[in-house]
């Protein structure tokens, strides 16, 4: 360890220089507060403000209103040292209630599914954790190899052809699959289903907004796609249909009657969001003929996070490989014959014209997807439909629970449904919410907040929960006495 000091009249540097991490230190300290450290002298800031063709500071920033500009100074606390900071973040970090504490039934797309422990392990392996997008493939093998090992398990559970390195998320996977249909078949016009997670709806708006698509809806019916409604609308300049099974509403969806409407218009493209844990027990998108498969996979082996980072799967037919939006990593053999990974397709602006590009998101959500393939690896065909079957029959067991409550009952009573499910309560759901949190409970999603009946409440099962905890929920309600 090397430490020299420099000081002058009220003002002070400190260089400490760690010979082992080759780390450099540097602090200003003016009449013992630390200073802001910028490189750049007065002199170099107005020969690049006079190069750019303006006479100060404020003559370059004139166009930002002041109201939003910092007129003093920030009202921040003095300094802390290591030991400080990490004891103040602890005590804050203390107040949070999470899924450690209390038990959660939360989902509308974030699950709180098992995760084994060498998930986490393998993942936080440094030549994964700190890695970046693999632009040199011939020096990131290790990347390249779990990225194609991730697009096969996508491929085995879509039973698709093809499969990307990923997506953002869920909801910007199946806008990206709308803009992948219109470079297909050049047609203007998306069909959504309305069942369909809300969020999805905004991005797919914001994504497709100013690019001359019409976005027409279909309306529910007993918790589903309303089937003869999706037909009255269909016509020759459809591009895509848009369901997703299960739905919002936790629904399973008559896929393969819908899919007989989507494709009465053989240009129509039939896209078909999926959650994954669902495929270790419901047939694979590719026995309804869907042409592009997208879904939000948190649930494979990555934690809730409290709503993110997420990750979007997205497949699809071999022969629109080159529509497809995102990079794809393909195997190969070296000049010793040795087998090696490159990437194969990148259409990303980065690479080719912005106007030729099939998608502006710079990068896979690679570590989510690492953390998928491992999970994946670890539960194996058997493991996958052992939790896709706990979860439905734990959510059942639930639901008929809640039903037999006096005030309480299922929305969609005939309908089939997954894993998730929704209720009517006697009084609104937020009070229901916040009276179970007494007892320790995350009870569900309010479905007030996404625009239904203020009395409705969203229920998430996965196996994680017991027997106990289920009948302790119902039990709850019971004791509630809204009546």
């Amino acid at each position: 360890m090397l430490s020299c000091k420099w000081a002058a009249k009220n003002f002070r540097i400190d260089i400490n220089y760690n010979t082992k991490k080759v780390r450099y230190n540097i602090l200003l300290i003016a009449n013992g507060e630390i200073m802001s450290y910028i490189p750049n002298t007065d002199a170099e800031r107005n020969q690049m403000l006079e190069k750019i063709g303006v006479h100060s500071f404020e003559e370059l920033i004139q166009v930002i209103p002041k109201k939003f500009r910092l007129q003093e100074l920030l009202n921040l606390s003095p300094p802390l040292s290591e030991l400080e900071l990490t004891q103040l973040v602890n005590t804050l970090a203390s107040k949070n209630i999470d899924t450690q504490k209390f038990i959660s039934f939360l989902g509308a797309g974030v699950y709180d599914h098992f995760i084994p422990a060498a998930v986490d392990t393998i993942v936080s392996r440094p030549e994964f954790y700190t890695a970046y997008t693999p632009y040199q493939a011939e020096v990131s093998q290790g990347t390249l190899q779990y990225i194609y090992e991730y697009q096969t398990l996508i491929c085995e559970l879509t039973g698709m052809g093809i499969s990307n390195a990923s997506m953002y998320d869920g909801a910007t996977a199946v806008a990206e699959a709308i803009l992948m249909a219109v470079r297909k078949n050049h047609l203007k016009k998306a069909i959504i289903s309305s069942a369909i997670h809300p969020e999805f709806i905004k991005v797919i708006q914001s994504y497709t907004e100013g690019i001359g698509l019409e976005l027409v809806f279909c309306d529910i019916k007993y918790g589903r796609t309303d089937i003869a409604n999706l037909a009255d609308k269909m016509d020759e300049n459809v591009s895509s249909v848009v369901i997703q099974t299960p739905n919002f509403l936790g629904n399973i969806e008559a896929m393969n009657e819908l899919e007989k409407v989507v494709h009465s218009n053989p240009k129509t493209l039939f896209i078909a969001s999926v959650d994954p844990v669902s495929l270790g027990i419901l047939k694979p998108p590719s026995s309804y003929h869907a042409d592009i498969v997208t879904g939000e996979g948190q649930a494979l082996g990555n934690n809730m996070y409290m709503g993110g980072p997420l990750f979007g799967f997205f497949a699809t037919h071999k022969d629109m490989a080159r529509l497809m939006p995102g990079r794809i990593v393909g195997a190969t053999v070296d000049v010793e014959g040795k087998r090696a990974y490159t990437l194969t397709l990148q259409a990303r602006e980065q690479h080719i014209r912005r106007e030729k590009a099939t998608s502006n998101i710079c990068s896979n959500e690679s570590l989510c997807t690492l953390a998928a393939t491992v999970y994946l690896s670890l539960l194996g065909k058997d493991g996958l439909i052992e939790v896709a079957t706990q979860s439905t029959q734990k959510a059942h067991f639930l639901a008929n629970e809640i039903a037999s409550i006096p005030g309480f009952s299922l929305c969609y009573p005939e309908t089939p449904f997954f894993k998730e499910f929704a209720i009517h309560c006697p009084v609104s759901a937020q009070r229901v919410i916040q009276d179970m949190l007494n007892k320790h409970i995350f009870a569900g999603v309010d479905l007030k907040s996404y625009g239904y009946e203020e009395n409705t409440l969203l229920i998430a099962v996965t196996e994680k929960r017991t027997r106990a905890e289920l009948e302790n929920y119902a039990t709850a309600l019971r004791e509630m006495n809204y009546e």
